[in-house]
């Protein structure tokens, strides 16, 4: 994996350059010399090859994608940095081998690239172009016909249980609200799985204080239920049913457990709450805990 690591690196370097040079010089020349300096004795020189070569030769089908998704974002206006982290990206994203590289894997590479090379914003706005070419797509690689498949065949997918919490602590007279932020560029609400036959308020208040670092949680009642297809690089499509509950708290530290799939959280107002970048799916949860909690206008 470090090897990998590596190779996305000086990949990276050596994009930049030939893009610095409008495309004019010959991407394996650049890449040789790269590694030379930077990576004697790469292991897998191969992965690195593989790639600077399918991203210059896709490289206007990439950028098309990366118009789409950053559509404020003219290819010649992004960095430098960060065009060629998310053509790197896209590339493993859509052309990569799945069963080497999950596509989780691709992003959050993708993101430390950003961080690594780029400015102070690179690692989010790759976040957000990633995680919203994903999230269109679905599952990259699928084409029409698979996701009609899969649609037709919900039933037959394997169900997984987990259990949500919109998590709130008053504030004198105004409420807060607690947030994750995932890699695929969402605010949303924290969730995770349960154990074999564990209660699901139990196990929604154990798995909730152990994603966000909180000592006390208390359930004040549940307020919904959602269903969606995740794409598991292991096993494919399976259905993830959460049950959500309102939870308050009196914790104000948030600590984010280490994760590959979540990057932040956060305490929010509800007027900032309602300017936040959510699935669509979340929302009516939101509304919902609002209801109750007495806020709806």
């Amino acid at each position: 994996m470090a090897n990998r690591h590596l190779s996305r690196s000086i990949v990276m370097q050596s994009l930049f350059e030939w893009d610095f040079y409008g495309g004019k010089s010959k991407i394996g020349a650049i890449l040789d010399r790269d590694i030379s300096e930077f990576g004697p004795g790469l292991e897998d020189g191969g992965f690195a090859k593989k790639m600077a070569e399918g991203v210059v030769k896709r490289k206007e089908e990439i950028d098309g994608i990366i118009e789409k998704a950053a559509p404020d974002w003219p290819i010649a206006q992004i960095a430098p940095v960060d065009r060629n982290v998310l053509r790197i990206g896209l590339y493993e994203l859509l052309f990569g081998n799945h069963k080497e590289v999950p596509q989780k894997v691709a992003i959050n590479e993708a993101i430390e690239l950003a961080k690594t090379f780029g400015g102070d914003s690179s690692g989010r706005f790759v976040n957000g172009v990633l995680g919203t070419v994903y999230r269109e797509l679905g599952e990259p690689g699928k084409d029409g016909k698979g996701k009609k498949h899969y649609e037709l065949d919900l039933a037959k997918l394997p169900k997984e249980d987990l259990g949500g919490a919109v998590v709130i602590r008053r504030d004198g007279k105004e409420i807060l609200f607690a947030l994750v932020h995932d890699v695929f560029g969402y605010w949303t609400f924290s969730k995770g799985h349960l154990n074999k036959n564990e209660d699901v308020e139990k196990g929604t208040v154990r798995k909730t204080k152990e994603e966000i670092g909180l000592k006390n949680l208390n359930i004040i009642k549940k307020i919904g239920e959602n269903e969606y297809i995740a794409s598991d690089p292991e096993t494919g499509p399976t259905r993830r049913h959460v049950n959500f509950f309102l939870a308050e708290t009196k914790d104000k530290e948030l600590k984010l457990e280490s994760s590959g799939g979540l990057d932040d959280v956060r305490w929010f107002t509800l007027d900032e709450v309602r300017g936040l970048k959510m699935y669509s799916d979340i929302k009516p949860i939101l509304e919902s805990a609002l209801k109750e909690l007495g806020l709806t206008t």
